[in-house]
Order: C-alpha cells, then structure tokens, then sequence
C-alpha cells in the first residue's frame, strides 16, 4: 500500500506544479487578451473537463504513443516513450486537472477591478509587472483554490492514467489502480484499508491548504 500512495502524491504534486505554471498563464491569456480564436481555445481547454477519462486517455496515446503525432518522432530519436511510466501518469494527470486550474485563475483574474489595470498602465508598468505586481496578488485566493482543486484531482485520476501509463505493478499502479486491481480480484479488505487511507490523506490535505488559504485571504 505504501508504495501507490507515495506514486500518487509524487504524480500528483509533480503533476498540480505543473498545472499551476501553466494554467495561470493560460488563465491570465484567457483574462486579459481578445484575439482570433478565444472562445475555439477556452473550449479545446476545457474540453479534458467534461470528456470521459477514457477518451482522453485515448487521444494522449494518439499524441505521445510510440507511434503517436508527438511521440513517435520522440521515440525514433531518443528511445524514450511516456508510455507505460510514471512520466505517463503525470501527463495524464496534468490533462486532466488542468482545466480546473485555468478557469479558477481566468475567474480570478478577471475579478480583479479594472482601475487598478489601467492606473498602474498609466503609471509605466509593463504587462509583466502589472501580472506580478497586480493580478498575481489581488487574485491569489483564487489561484490558491485552482491548485487545490487540481491536486485533488490529480490524485484521484484513475482512467486517463490506466490507458498511458498502464497497471504495473510498483511502477505505474497509483493509488486509485491499486484500489480497481484489490476489488477486481475480490480482496475487499486490502481494498478497504487502501480506500480508508486515501480519503484521510486527502482530507488531511485539503485541511490544511483551505486553512492556509483562509490565513492568506
């Protein structure tokens, strides 16, 4: 049990540091910027959101495949495949929750009072230093709940990573595989123990970052 449970928290949090980094530029691009393509962007984004796991499991194997689009030409130079390894896992997770991410930032960004946009403009700030300066404090609270929100969701996917990374046994079997395998075979007890542990992990985190966001609002 030790092992799944440590690969989930190590996807998870490679995957949601990952998620953040760019689901806040992404939601920032969304907030602030018109161009040709907006609205065609925001629901390609969203689209791992509402899809099943499944599918879009399937269209990262047809991306980053051996054979894939991406992953074809990757694996022909290096060798190297995401398929079948923790990488994978990441990948799928990072999909799957980023979504959360970018509409939680976009949200926040966009709640920002457009005053002190176009006062620190007027005072010679780029848009760097007004991203920094401004939005990335005034929206924080909402950043803060994306990455929340996306870690949980990171650790709780289960079917975009079986269809990459596949069920190998301490190598890519994360804690939700790890829960299907138990109750596929019928051990409900090891099942049960596993399931028991995971919700208390999660709820301790959870905890303790609403706590953390509640001090810094």
């Amino acid at each position: 049990m030790i092992h799944p449970l440590l690969l989930s928290f190590k996807v998870a949090l490679t995957a949601t540091v990952l998620v953040i980094l760019a689901g806040t530029a992404l939601g920032y691009l969304l907030a602030t910027r018109r161009f040709r393509g907006k609205e065609l962007l925001d629901v390609l984004l969203t689209l791992p959101l509402i899809m099943p796991p499944t599918v879009t499991g399937y269209y990262l194997i047809v991306l980053f495949g051996r054979r894939g689009v991406l992953g074809g030409p990757l694996y022909d130079l290096t060798g190297y495949t995401l398929m079948f390894s923790w990488h994978g896992a990441v990948l799928a997770s990072f999909i799957v929750s980023l979504p959360l991410m970018i509409r939680t930032s976009r949200v926040a960004m966009e709640s920002v009072d457009e005053t002190l946009v176009d006062t620190a403009t007027l005072m010679g700030y780029s848009r760097w230093e007004i991203f920094r300066r401004v939005l990335l404090p005034l929206s924080r609270r909402g950043l803060i709940a994306g990455a929340i929100l996306s870690f949980a969701r990171a650790l709780g996917e289960f079917g975009a990573t079986l269809m990459v990374a596949g069920n190998i046994p301490g190598s890519t079997d994360t804690m939700p595989i790890s829960i299907y395998s138990h109750v596929a075979m019928g051990e409900w007890s090891k099942a049960n123990t596993m399931v028991l542990v995971f919700t208390a992990f999660s709820a301790i985190f959870l905890y303790a970052a609403l706590h953390i966001t509640r001090r810094r609002a």
